[in-house]
C-alpha cells in the first residue's frame, strides 16, 4: 500500500523470500480441496473477476506510518465493471497525502492505476482457479510532494485461489516494470492470503507478502497484515486490514486500509415453478 496507487507497498532483495511464499502459495492451492472473497482489504490479489454485468465501488483510505512519516491516500476511489464473463475492467482514482517527519503536510492527486482481470481456469474440486490482472500505475501525481513516482509503472501478475468448505486460499505472484529515476530497479511481488468465513456476515483473514528491491541499495519487505469483511447486507460491505513490514528499508512501518464497498448488478429473478 503506497501513496502512489494506493493499493501496491515499495519494496527490496531476497530471492529466497519470494520463492518461498510462492512455493507455498503454490502448495496450498494444489493441496486443499469449495465460497470465495478475495483481494481487498488485502495487498496480494485473486484470480476471481467481478461476476458479467456486475461492479464494484470502494471508497477507501491507506495509511503507511513510520519513523519518516506518514503518508497513505484520503480518500483513493476504486471501481471494478464485468464487461464480458471473466473479465472486469479496473480503474483507481487517488487522493494521496505526504507528511514527512517535521514537514509539513503534501496533499493532492496521486498515481491513477488501471488494470484488466482475466481468468482463464475455473476452479473445480481438483484445481484451483487461475486468472492474471496486469495493472498499468500513470504518474499523474506530483513525484516532488511525495505523492507520486515517475515513470509508467506496469504489473503482470497470476493469481490462483482455492476454496474448501468456509475457508479460501489465494495468492500468487508478478513482474513489476519500474522505469523512472535513474537508481530504479525492476521487482517482483508475491503474497499469499488465508480466509475464514466466521459467518454470513464476518469473514476474517490474513497475508504474508514479499517485494524485491525497487531501488538499488535497497532491501526486500517482507510483512503481513490481519483484516476482516463485513457484510452489512448483500450490497454494502466494510473492509478493513492493518499490519506491519517485518524488512525492509522502512522496517516496522505500520500499514492500515479502511473502506465502504458498493457490489451492483443485476438479481436473479426466482422464477415459480409451472
Amino acid at each position: 500500500m503506497r501513496v502512489e496507487s494506493g493499493l501496491r507497498r515499495s519494496a527490496g532483495t531476497n530471492v529466497m523470500s519470494r520463492l518461498l511464499l510462492l512455493s507455498l502459495c503454490t502448495l496450498i492451492m494444489v493441496f486443499v480441496g469449495s465460497v470465495a472473497w478475495a483481494g481487498p482489504p488485502f495487498v496480494t490479489d485473486d484470480p476471481e473477476p467481478v461476476e458479467y454485468k456486475h461492479g464494484e465501488f470502494y471508497i477507501a483510505s491507506v495509511t503507511n506510518h513510520n519513523a519518516e512519516g506518514t503518508s497513505g491516500t484520503l480518500p483513493h476511489l476504486e471501481f471494478n465493471y464485468g464487461p464480458l464473463p471473466d473479465v472486469h475492467l479496473h480503474i483507481i482514482v487517488p487522493f494521496a497525502y505526504n507528511k514527512p517527519r517535521d514537514e509539513s503536510m503534501k496533499w493532492g492527486y496521486g498515481m491513477t492505476e488501471l488494470g484488466v482481470k482475466f481468468r482463464f481456469v475455473h476452479e473445480t474440486e481438483s484445481t484451483p482457479q487461475i486468472g492474471t490482472f496486469p495493472i498499468v500505475e500513470i504518474p499523474t501525481g506530483d513525484s516532488t510532494k511525495g505523492l507520486g513516482e515517475k515513470g509508467t509503472k506496469v504489473l503482470l501478475p497470476i493469481w490462483v485461489q482455492k476454496s474448501f468448505g468456509p475457508w479460501t486460499i489465494y495468492g500468487g505472484g508478478g513482474f513489476w516494470y519500474n522505469p523512472g529515476e535513474e537508481d530504479n530497479k525492476n521487482f517482483w511481488q508475491t503474497g499469499v492470503v488465508v480466509m475464514r468465513e466466521l459467518s454470513k456476515t464476518i469473514s476474517v483473514g490474513g497475508e504474508l507478502y514479499d517485494f524485491t528491491a525497487r531501488v538499488k541499495g535497497d532491501r526486500n519487505q517482507l510483512g503481513f497484515n490481519l483484516g476482516t469483511v463485513i457484510n452489512l447486507s448483500d450490497d454494502h460491505h466494510i473492509l478493513f486490514s492493518a499490519g506491519r513490514d517485518f524488512t525492509g528499508t522502512n522496517k516496522n512501518t505500520f500499514n492500515m486500509y479502511v473502506a465502504y464497498q458498493l457490489t451492483f448488478g443485476p438479481h436473479d429473478e426466482k422464477k415459480e415453478g409451472k
